[in-house]
């Protein structure tokens, strides 16, 4: 099987180039998603040639990343689809795992809770406890047995991805991918990962940043979701030409 492995990034200048080495180590089709950054990441992206490297212009967010990988996966023909963060939270030398194991399921999900590694940190508070809300609210809506809901170190079957229209441009996006894939019925199981948190502070982008404010979001995105699996029709024409419109 043909696997892509994609990276969205952000201002990650700081641990671009270190990613991306140990990344091309192991596999040899690698795409960046450069989601309009500001800092030196273009300069750095600009001088490899081992990677394939689409720009956002401007930034578009997290999940708007992520449904380019998606869809270039999908026009170039790949079977398979690893996505991991380049802020060094996940760990290149896991992706053979990630290949193994998806060879039996639609998605395999890191999770950082679902065994314990030595080397792992605690997660910051406020984080955690969304993370235990709303992948137990997903669980008892989808039927899962999710341990987190949020990791982005993830294995796709391309064919079974192609099939979802998503909508949802930030952070939340896989909040919508969760329910989206639960309605097409696709196979999905977790894999452990360490748990490593770097002394960066993380912006979710204006409100967002406030803890209340990003849990109500997400459960509106939930909700909308729902809605949307269950009348189409409440799509609007815009919703839909967001869902299939290239993004670069």
């Amino acid at each position: 099987m043909r696997y892509l492995t994609a990276v969205p990034v952000y201002n990650e200048e700081q641990h671009v180039d270190e990613v991306l080495n140990a990344i091309t180590s192991i596999t040899s089709d690698v795409l960046v998603i450069d989601d309009g950054s500001t800092d030196g990441t273009a300069d750095r992206l600009s001088c490899r040639d081992d990677v394939f490297v689409l720009r956002h212009k401007p930034n578009r967010g997290y999940g708007a990343a992520l449904k380019t990988a998606f869809r270039f996966a999908v026009e170039q023909r790949y079977d398979g689809l690893i996505t991991l963060d380049c802020d060094g939270q996940h760990q290149p030398q896991l992706i053979p795992d990630f290949v193994r194991v998806a060879s039996q399921w639609d998605i395999v999900s890191g999770s950082r809770y679902l065994s314990s590694f030595e080397s792992d940190a605690p997660a910051p508070a406020e984080r955690r406890s969304i993370n235990l809300q709303i992948t137990a609210e997903l669980n008892d809506l989808l039927g899962f047995a999710l341990t987190d809901a949020f990791c982005g170190f993830k294995a796709y079957r391309v064919d079974k991805i192609a099939r979802l229209n998503l909508i949802e441009d930030g952070y939340a996006m896989p909040l919508e991918l969760w329910v989206q894939a639960s309605n097409a019925g696709l196979r999905i199981t977790e894999l452990p990962v360490p748990r490593i948190y770097l002394d960066e502070r993380r912006s979710f982008g204006d409100s967002l940043d406030d803890a209340g404010v990003r849990l109500a979001h997400y459960r509106k995105v939930i909700t909308d979701s729902m809605q949307r699996i269950q009348d189409p029709s409440s799509w609007c024409c815009d919703e839909i030409a967001m869902a299939n419109q290239v993004e670069c």
